[in-house]
């Protein structure tokens, strides 16, 4: 099956390395391209695509436009996948995008055009409701605290918890699929706060933290 992809880059010189990259894979195909917000918009509602990829700044301000896309079309197109890139290794921005879900998203750096490969398999994993998130974002999450990867310190059991906490499952969810008690849940997952250091913060940034983390792992 072909994934039809709608481009949405206002650097020409970008979005035509982007585009080329897409044409040469052939289970893509680039059903249209836009430079800004509004046109990304208006694209989507008239062509409907399986898969979004587009840069996190775009005119009119330049500033999150890729990322305010995809929180929109969780509500208006939920089943569409999504790819931002960005020239940013921020982890703020892949949590901003992820703040709704992670499921049909991926957050790449602009750098991984130089390995097409990545960039197809982005797509395509999205298309199938899939996550990827740069590497590079994820080391800067957890830069300073050791080489070693904090998800080796979670117990099976913690590990099956945050697995299923990537799907964007609430604790009642979560305990229905692993058969568990909610509070039990919410204990493994205070558990899993704790062990990846992030016990101070706020609720959401928590939840979302601990999935990048489980992503950049899978």
């Amino acid at each position: 099956m072909t994934v039809r992809v709608v481009l949405a880059e206002d650097n020409l010189l970008t979005r035509e390395g982007l585009r080329s990259i897409l044409d040469r894979a052939p289970s893509l195909t680039v059903v249209t391209v836009c430079d800004d917000y509004d046109a990304l918009l208006a694209a989507v509602d008239e062509h409907r695509p399986d898969v979004v990829l587009t840069d996190i700044r775009m005119p009119p301000t330049n500033t999150d436009e890729g990322v305010r896309a995809a929180a929109r079309f969780r509500r208006t197109h939920p089943s569409m996948g999504v790819v931002v890139i960005s020239q940013y290794d921020d982890p703020e921005f892949a949590l901003a995008l992820l703040e709704d879900g992670s499921r049909a998203r991926a957050y790449l750096l602009k750098e991984r055009m130089s390995d097409p490969a990545q960039l197809i398999s982005a797509v395509v994993e999205v298309s199938r409701g899939g996550s990827v998130v740069d590497p590079k974002v994820v080391d800067a999450l957890v830069r300073g605290r050791g080489t070693r990867s904090p998800l080796a310190l979670l117990t099976p059991r913690e590990q099956d918890v945050l697995a299923e906490m990537a799907t964007g499952k609430d604790n009642a969810a979560i305990a229905a699929t692993l058969v568990l008690t909610v509070r039990a849940v919410e204990k493994h997952i205070n558990g899993i706060f704790a062990k990846l250091g992030l016990a101070e913060e706020r609720e959401v940034h928590k939840r979302v933290k601990a999935v990048l983390l489980h992503l950049a792992a899978g």
